[in-house]
């Protein structure tokens, strides 16, 4: 493609009046990954800035650069573009020949709630036979293909990357987790959404976002189009699902109807997706889902009160997208798990000891409820492992550390990703509100070492719940990036105490 054609619709502010018009095979926002023939696409990011890299790129063989600089570039084909961001967008979208606008892409925004839903849309979409991609928190999926996710939401070049590939394999439909950064800084600019869902907000980012509203601002621009700031570069979604139990998707009722979008709500009564004879066993969830479209049984081997929420929030979504009732609930049942939400080790050990993401104050009150539900029957006690991450909200800290400590008969504080900050002093930040619940309580800095702790605690009837880094494989310090995942640390655990799994005696 050339590069005057891949330039059409970006929003340009200065180019040589007689451009030079290369052949472009690549595009890159990273200048270690180009190679001849690239255009690359200088732009400022939160923490580094990509003009200060135009040099190696051209150096590496990159025949055409795009900057939000205000830089000349004499010997190459340039432009100068007002947004870094949205510029790569257009450009994304314009080199894969607009994949986004083959498919059928549904976003789901909220702080809690979004990977379950989104991995019980994509299981939903499959049971009525329809091929796509999954793009989030845990993994990315392409088909049957799963990848690594770097970002909760990638950059626009690498989704429509994405987007690409599930056209090429005959995908009709896209699933997105879209994260507030993403939305606050335009990489979904652009993008079409068909149908947007607000799980709920609760207090997180504010490292990021600084306030509540500013926060709820950046997420409601999913649902006024999928752009940023000034722009929106696609239009408002054809369906908005709103959870009728969180009072910002509330906020939204009206500005959705204003934006001409239809309004579909979930929630636990006078909702348009509700659900009735609720039982919630250790074994799974059953409900009646009532819809518009009338009433089916669902069975879901997911579990608690929260797992209602997120399948309703799934059913919406898949009926707007044209599934039927009886394709909600075969999908539904098909879905065992999520990685790393309510994940559970078993090593035929006499508790049970649970893997989950909660990473927030909110998220940890709703895993300990669950967990207190699960083990009332057997007098059990609730047992919490948990951490704060490091170079994030400090508000938020005292919060979880009494959310753990309100819902646990026991609770062990450790590290979780510490990043740049002294563990110590992070720790210390949750102890506040930890102390201020009167819970029993440990702190262990090395994480590997509190999960012993933890499971060194419980006995027959227990729930252990290791919470913050649920899907995560590494945890990430000042000294750097380790291997460490939760699941994997708490099987060892429970086999150095000599609990060993029926599968692994079969096989041994």
């Amino acid at each position: 493609m050339k590069f005057l054609e891949l330039l059409d619709g970006v929003e340009l502010v200065a180019s040589p009046a007689q451009a030079a018009n290369p052949e472009i095979s690549a595009l890159e926002y990273d200048s270690r990954r180009v190679k001849p023939g690239t255009l690359f696409l200088a732009m400022r990011g939160e923490s580094s800035d990509g003009n200060r890299f135009v040099e190696q790129a051209i150096a590496a063989g990159a025949v055409a650069v795009v900057t939000d600089s205000d830089r000349e570039l004499p010997g190459v084909a340039w432009a100068r573009v007002l947004h870094g961001r949205r510029a790569l967008a257009t450009l994304s979208a314009n080199f894969y020949r607009h994949p986004a606008a083959k498919l059928g892409i549904t976003g789901i925004t909220g702080t809690n709630g979004k990977s379950t839903t989104a991995f019980l849309i994509e299981a939903i979409l499959r049971a009525a036979g329809r091929k796509g991609a999954l793009v989030g928190t845990i993994e990315y999926h392409v088909g049957e293909r799963v990848f690594p996710a770097p970002h909760t939401t990638p950059e626009s070049l690498d989704l429509h990357r994405l987007f690409c590939e599930t056209v090429e394999i005959g995908g009709t439909e896209a699933v997105m987790e879209v994260s507030s950064h993403a939305l606050a800084q335009g990489r979904t600019y652009g993008i079409p959404f068909d149908v947007a869902v607000f799980t709920n907000l609760t207090r997180d980012h504010l490292d990021y976002h600084k306030s509540m509203d500013e926060y709820f601002d950046a997420k409601k621009i999913l649902f006024s189009g999928s752009g940023s700031g000034s722009g929106s570069g696609s239009p408002p979604p054809r369906v908005t699902v709103l959870n009728a139990d969180d009072e910002y998707a509330m906020k939204l009722v009206e500005f959705s109807k204003s934006q001409g979008s239809l309004v579909l709500t979930y929630g636990w009564s006078k909702a348009d997706f509700h659900a009735t004879k609720i039982e919630i066993t250790p074994r799974g969830t059953r409900f009646q889902l009532n819809c518009p479209k009338g009433t089916v049984s669902v069975s879901s081997c997911l579990i608690g009160r929260v797992n209602v929420h997120n399948i309703l929030a799934a059913s919406a979504a898949a009926v707007a997208r044209g599934c039927s009732l009886e394709s909600v609930a075969a999908g539904v049942a098909a879905l065992k798990s999520v990685p790393g939400r309510f994940e559970g080790v078993d090593c035929s050990q006499p508790f049970t000891v649970v893997v989950d993401y909660a990473h927030t104050d909110d998220a940890l009150r709703n895993l300990t409820s669950l967990a207190r539900e699960f083990v009332k029957q057997n007098s059990g006690r609730v047992i919490t492992l948990f951490g704060c991450g490091g170079d994030r909200d400090r508000t938020k800290r005292p919060l979880m550390g009494e959310a753990a400590g309100k819902g646990s008969d026991f609770v062990v504080l450790t590290s979780d990703n510490p990043r740049s900050e002294d563990p110590l002093a992070v720790i210390n930040d949750a102890v506040v509100g930890l102390q201020r619940s009167g819970a029993r309580y440990k702190t262990e800095l090395d994480r590997r070492a509190a999960i012993g702790l933890a499971i060194g605690e419980a006995r027959s009837g227990d729930i252990v719940l290791i919470a913050g880094k649920g899907h995560e494989k590494t945890q990430i310090s000042r000294t750097g990036t380790v291997p460490f995942d939760d699941r994997e640390v708490a099987a060892e655990v429970l086999r150095d105490l000599g609990y060993t799994n029926s599968n692994e005696e079969e096989t041994a």
